[in-house]
């Protein structure tokens, strides 16, 4: 794990959908051909008033190992909406984080609540997934694709009707980014290579975020405090999952964090 830690996971990452490419995949064609994915309904839901959370179901990280033994991301997502999460994303990556292909698509069999398939996504095939399954947005992150797949990526998941959060780290990521055509943009305060945390870019980056895009903070937030702040300074969501997937409920968690954000804002 000293090592880069986000090679090795992009690395698994394309020999899983590799694989599954392999295995043949005309029952997911089939699907993806009759899902309606309502990218447009993921965006609004970040954009309204107050506090606005993207709730995660996320059994294991590559940080802290195994968050929740007793993992049911059916069961957490309900938990979420009714604490009133504005989206729910779902960790799919199999090797690093114990998820699944199945976890998605039992999430959106158990809410119609916006869903973002969050993985580490290589592939066009696994758009084709992500549609399948039901997503409404996936998640590309910009340290694990060189500009031609961003651009290419990011491109093929709207024409499929998924809209599109993109995440950097730093401002050559930012730039990259905004060059590819990011229009939700999530600011991640860990380093995917060493896993150490930088809260410090939530500042720096937030004055040079294009205005028309949708900022949304990732990593690292634990209170209301935390949220009001960024609130103030530009930021409009919140993607949060080991704040909550650790406590004995997490739809209870969400629902403290929420009010306890909400009490000065």
């Amino acid at each position: 794990m000293k090592s880069d830690l986000l090679a090795a996971v992009v690395a698994a990452a394309r020999r899983s959908a590799d694989e599954r490419v392999r295995a043949g995949r005309p029952e997911m064609d089939r699907l993806a051909a009759s899902r309606r994915p309502r990218g447009a309904e993921f965006r609004s839901a970040l954009g309204g008033p107050g506090i606005r959370i993207i709730a995660e179901c996320k059994r294991r990280s590559p940080s802290r190992g195994v968050l929740r033994r007793d993992y049911d991301p059916a069961a957490i997502a309900k938990g979420y909406v009714a604490a009133g999460a504005a989206a729910i994303s779902v960790l799919t990556e199999p090797t690093f984080f114990d998820g699944s292909l199945d976890h998605l698509r039992a999430v959106r069999d158990a809410v119609t609540t916006p869903l973002l398939r969050k993985d580490f996504i290589v592939t066009e095939s696994q758009l084709i997934e992500s549609r399948a399954l039901g997503a409404d947005a996936v998640l590309l992150i910009v340290a694990a694709l060189e500009d031609r797949a961003l651009s290419r990526l990011l491109a093929r998941a709207r024409d499929l009707g998924l809209e599109v959060l993109v995440e950097v780290h730093d401002r050559e990521e930012l730039r990259r980014a905004t060059g590819a055509g990011a229009t939700i943009i999530g600011v991640n305060s860990r380093n995917l290579r060493t896993l150490q945390m930088h809260p410090e870019i939530f500042v720096d980056l937030v004055s040079v975020l294009p205005r028309e895009a949708t900022a949304v903070a990732e990593s690292g937030l634990g209170s209301g405090a935390d949220l009001r702040k960024l609130r103030a300074i530009g930021y409009q969501a919140f993607l949060i999952g080991e704040r909550f997937v650790t406590e004995a409920d997490p739809g209870l968690a969400l629902m403290g964090l929420r009010r306890d954000a909400e009490t000065a804002s």
